[in-house]
């Protein structure tokens, strides 16, 4: 392509020619052939994502779909302690259940966890963290749960299940036991165990109020 200057440039390699013999001698080079099988390849890369865009062009607007918000989900939190004790302990789990009969069609429950320092409505506690679900128009539910490490070393450790038929959502996770997954002092206590000191008492207490449910749960602004 021949410029204002007068000399001939080759936009895809970003070269200048000063006259035509030494253009069409570079478009039958290595450099300008390579060049042209590289832009070929990337178009069909983005032909095979999407809509090729020109340069210059505007980019489409993404068409959102919009819902109008039904209220939160009714849901049921199960607490639970593994079969098996791995050095005295038994590790510790939560399992959620949330109902979503009136879900939006092609939707899928999502979930993700939150730290106390992202959400606005509590004073931010290290001792929790947020377990937040979503799926439309449902209005997003949050609970509060231990700050701890979870176990995900394997799916019977940490899984999630979306019943499409009965319209629930399960998920459940283990608290890894070298962070808390069992209770202090090394074993498994029972209610009626009078050999609690005042700190497993405490914990213990704490463990019968968590979760924290959904209505007071907190919401990211």
């Amino acid at each position: 392509m021949k410029n204002h200057l007068g000399q001939y440039e080759c936009r895809l390699c970003l070269t200048l020619h000063t006259n035509e013999g030494s253009y069409l001698t570079h478009t039958q080079g290595k450099k300008h052939t390579t060049n042209l099988a590289k832009r070929a390849w990337e178009q069909q890369k983005n032909s095979n994502a999407g809509p090729a865009i020109a340069p210059g062009q505007i980019t489409p607007k993404i068409a959102y779909r919009k819902f109008v918000k039904i209220g939160r989900p009714g849901y049921k939190v199960t607490k639970q302690l593994a079969k098996h004790a791995f050095g005295g302990h038994k590790q510790q789990s939560l399992l959620f259940q949330v109902d979503y009969p009136e879900i939006a069609e092609g939707i899928t429950p999502r979930h993700r966890f939150m730290s106390a320092y992202e959400q606005r409505v509590e004073p931010p506690n290290k001792k929790f963290q947020y377990l937040l679900f979503a799926a439309e128009p449902y209005e997003t539910v949050s609970f509060k749960v231990p700050s701890r490490d979870i176990d995900r070393s394997s799916d019977e450790r940490f899984w999630t299940y979306w019943n499409s038929t009965t319209k629930q959502f399960f998920m459940q996770f283990h608290y890894k036991i070298d962070r808390g997954g069992g209770l202090a002092g090394g074993k498994v206590y029972d209610d009626d165990d009078e050999n609690l000191t005042k700190a497993q008492r405490a914990q213990k207490d704490e463990l019968k109020r968590m979760p924290e449910g959904a209505p007071d749960g907190p919401q990211r602004e």
